[in-house]
């Protein structure tokens, strides 16, 4: 009922002009800062200040005409020239929906082709956002045929949750790619995806292990506690480097933890999500999984004075 009750508000007006016209937008802004590269700018700028480094999402996915496709293409040309022009510490992520996977594999091609010429150029780096495991194979396939032509500015992200997630690891451990790990936020069928979280976290666990242990700069993205110790454990009794891997996190999402890492000497990215699809896109996060809802408010919480009365927090633990 909580899923469909969210994803009945993504296309609400009132809910909509109720959270973005009252105050309720600021606390939005936590999340997703704003509608502009300007905005993400800002926020760039604030997370480098803190010592975090960022990847900006232009939000947006699912676009089915050639038009809104090329504008979201342009607009990760902008936010490319800001970071360059501002000497930021930020690369960028994109969805494939959102520049033209739906309208063709050739659309996208040339789409993302001249986003991926201008981040060469820059020497900036482009990650490939997964989306549902509809897209898995296709987003792997368009990867792996870009790498085959010599692109080595691009990455990719793998789900934990996904039963196949650990020969993709493999993989690209073996070309040398770059991987962020996440556990996965979609409502996948129990066919493809583990559905208990204890399950997803093992997976994670493992898969964390590969990448860490054979992997190229991979990306340890959670805000889980007992994933980090793992990521920290591990890399502590196989001796290796924490410069070799980084921390990602979402922007405004429990900052504490983030300054935490960065003080014990770890690299820490913020991924950074902005644009006017922001409401949708907040509602469909929460609803994909709606224990996002109670996660969300989790982090506002354990960032409080009031943080100790969270469950589960330990007093004084750090991460």
């Amino acid at each position: 009922m909580l899923r469909e009750g969210l994803i009945f508000l993504s296309h609400s007006k009132t809910a909509k002009a109720v959270v973005t016209k009252t105050p309720l937008r600021g606390l939005s802004r936590r999340f997703v800062p704003g509608e502009t590269v300007g905005d993400l700018v800002r926020a760039i700028r604030e997370a480098n200040a803190d010592g975090l480094a960022a990847t900006g999402d232009f939000l947006g996915e699912s676009v089915h005409d050639e038009a809104n496709a090329r504008l979201a293409g342009d607009v990760y040309l902008q936010i490319l020239g800001s970071i360059e022009e501002g000497k930021l510490n930020a690369n960028v992520s994109v969805k494939f929906t959102a520049l033209g996977q739906d309208i063709s594999e050739r659309f996208l091609a040339d789409n993302l082709g001249r986003i991926l010429d201008k981040a060469q150029a820059l020497d900036n780096f482009i990650r490939f956002d997964m989306e549902s495991s509809e897209y898995t194979q296709r987003t792997l396939d368009a990867f792996e045929k870009l790498w085959a032509e010599g692109r080595r500015n691009i990455g990719v992200v793998l789900q934990s949750y996904l039963k196949r997630s650990a020969g993709d690891v493999a993989r690209m451990n073996e070309l040398g790619a770059r991987v962020r790990l996440c556990k996965g936020a979609y409502n996948e069928p129990p066919t493809v995806a583990f559905k208990n979280k204890a399950d997803v976290d093992r997976n994670f666990v493992e898969l964390m292990q590969m990448l860490l242990s054979n992997g190229n700069y991979p990306g340890i993205a959670t805000h889980d506690e007992a994933m980090i110790d793992a990521t920290v454990a591990f890399h502590q009794k196989e001796g290796i480097d924490r410069s070799s891997f980084e921390m990602q996190m979402l922007h405004g999402v429990r900052r504490d933890l983030q300054n935490q890492l960065v003080a014990d000497g770890y690299d820490v990215r913020v991924y950074i999500p902005f644009g006017s699809h922001w409401y949708p896109y907040l509602m469909r996060r929460l609803a994909e999984r709606p224990a996002n809802v109670l996660f969300m408010a989790g982090s506002v919480v354990k960032e409080s004075p009031l943080g100790f009365l969270w469950p589960g927090r330990a007093e004084g633990k750090t991460r």
